[in-house]
């Protein structure tokens, strides 16, 4: 069932931002999940068309599949900023988008627990 109600969502979802890079909000009961798949379909494809940032990934994986000891220096970590850095880590909304993304993730913000006061003991003020 919870394949279906995805799919379907897939299929009727609208975009809380609709540029430069779509977002969609989907609810989920401890909150909501943002999906960002424009985004990432656009890093994959800038990744995938630049040589020198494939070879940067290549590397990447390479010295995350090597077996050693740890040291600090965590070479790995390095290529991973240029890689971030060359294809970007934020998602940029403009304008009216804004406002907009906020007043949908409001709504779907789950509601806050109603906290209720314990009985008091007999003869407490």
């Amino acid at each position: 069932m919870n394949r279906i109600r995805l799919i379907l969502w897939r299929i009727f979802r609208r975009p809380a931002v609709t540029g430069p890079e779509r977002i969609y909000i989907r609810r989920i009961p401890t909150g909501v999940l943002l999906d960002v798949e424009h985004y990432l379909t656009h890093v994959l494809t800038a990744i995938a068309d630049d040589e020198e940032l494939l070879a940067l990934l290549l590397e990447f994986a390479d010295e995350r599949g090597t077996k050693r000891q740890h040291d600090g220096h965590a070479p790995e970590q390095l290529l991973l900023e240029r890689l971030a850095q060359a294809v970007g880590y934020e998602l940029p909304v403009y304008g009216e988008q804004v406002t907009a993304l906020a007043d949908r993730l409001r709504a779907l913000a789950p509601v806050p627990a109603v906290v209720i006061p314990a009985q008091r003991e007999a003869g407490a003020a």
